[in-house]
């Protein structure tokens, strides 16, 4: 399961576009629809399945610099 949490330096715009990229069946919309979650009540879970890609997407939107929720070890 990867989580993001809210901040206060990333955009809306960042983080939709981010979660767009990043994480597959995420379109421009959800993207803002996730950020929109995040902001309101303070974490949104972006992305769920198997820990491979998990990781994977945790990476890059940490790098995007996006504030990540530790993934959970399952």
């Amino acid at each position: 399961m990867v989580i993001v949490l809210n901040d206060d330096h990333n955009t809306f715009d960042h983080v939709a576009r981010t979660l767009a990229n990043v994480v597959p069946g995420v379109d421009l919309d959800a993207g803002y629809r996730l950020a929109d979650r995040i902001h309101n009540s303070g974490q949104a879970t972006v992305w769920t399945g198997p820990r491979e890609p998990a990781e994977l997407y945790w990476e890059q939107l940490d790098s995007a610099g996006l504030t990540m929720a530790p993934l959970e070890q399952h």
